[in-house]
C-alpha cells in the first residue's frame, strides 16, 4: 500500500513515517506539507492511503478531501481536535488518529483502510462534512501542474466546460478536480445554488435575477456575466436568495 503524509509539521512527518516502517507492505512514496502540496503530489503520486493533517496552514485537510478527483485516495485524518470534533468523525464514519499518533492506535487504522474502498471513503467525507458543519469555503484550484487554495469569497461561480469542472473568480479561472455534483453534494447551501446543469452560483455574487419565457431565468452576476438558470433550478435560486436577504 502506497501512503502519503501530509502535515504541516516535520516532526509530525517524522513520526507517522517512522511508526510506517514497522508495517508489513506499507510504503510511504511522499509526503507534503500544506494543501496545495499535497493534491499536486496526490495527482503525481497517486497514493493508494493518504495520512492527512486536519489543521494546516491555507486550507484544512477536510477541504483537501473534498477537491480530491474520483476515485480518490483512502484517507485517515489526523487531528488535535476535542472530543466534540472527534464524534463527529465517529458518526461519519470517517478514520481518524488522534496526535500523538500510536503504534497500537495506527495499527487499527491500517487494518480497517484495508477493508475500505476508495467509495467508502468519499461518502465518508461527504458525511463529515454535512454532519460537522464542515463544508469547505476555500477551494484548490489547478492552472497547469500547479495548484492555488482560493477563498470562498473570490469564488464567483462553478462551472462544467468541456469536461472539466472549472472555478471562475473575477479575473481567472482554475481547473477543479471534482465534478459538479460532487460539489453541489458538498457546499453549503446557504452561501451556493445549482442553477443548472453546468453551473453553481455563489449567491454573494447574484445581481439580478431575470425571469424568461418558458420558465427560465437569466442570473445576472456582479461581474457582468449573464449565467442560465433552468426551470427546475429557478424557484430553488429565488428562495436561496431570499434566504440571504
Amino acid at each position: 500500500m502506497d501512503v502519503l503524509i501530509v502535515d504541516d509539521e516535520e516532526l509530525a512527518r517524522d513520526r507517522l513515517r517512522l511508526l510506517l516502517q514497522a508495517f508489513e507492505g506499507i510504503r510511504v512514496v511522499g509526503e507534503a506539507e500544506d494543501g496545495e502540496h499535497a493534491m499536486e503530489r496526490i495527482i503525481e503520486l497517486r497514493p493508494d492511503l493518504v495520512l492527512l493533517d486536519i489543521q494546516m496552514a491555507g486550507c484544512s485537510g477536510i477541504e483537501v478531501a473534498s477537491a480530491l478527483p474520483s476515485p480518490s485516495p483512502k484517507i485517515v485524518f489526523c487531528t488535535a481536535f476535542d472530543q466534540y470534533a472527534v464524534d463527529a468523525f465517529e458518526l461519519s464514519a470517517v478514520d481518524y488518529l488522534l496526535k500523538p499518533v500510536s503504534h497500537a492506535r495506527l495499527a487499527r487504522s491500517i487494518e480497517r483502510v484495508r477493508t475500505l474502498t476508495s467509495a467508502d471513503t468519499e461518502a465518508n467525507v461527504e458525511k463529515l462534512v454535512r454532519s460537522a458543519n464542515l463544508a469547505p469555503v476555500r477551494f484548490l484550484g489547478r492552472r497547469g501542474l500547479r495548484f492555488r487554495v482560493i477563498p470562498q469569497k473570490e469564488a464567483v461561480y462553478l462551472g462544467s466546460e468541456g469536461g472539466l469542472t472549472k472555478l471562475y473568480t473575477s479575473t481567472e479561472s482554475y481547473v477543479m478536480e471534482p465534478t459538479l455534483s460532487d460539489f453541489e453534494r458538498r457546499l453549503n447551501p446557504a452561501a451556493f445554488c445549482r442553477i443548472s446543469r453546468t453551473a453553481i452560483v455563489n449567491l454573494d455574487y447574484v445581481s439580478e435575477v431575470g425571469m424568461l419565457v418558458g420558465g427560465y431565468g437569466d442570473a445576472l452576476l456582479k461581474t457582468g456575466v449573464h449565467l442560465d438558470v433552468s426551470r427546475r433550478r429557478l424557484r430553488a435560486l429565488m428562495e436561496a436568495l431570499e434566504g440571504k436577504s
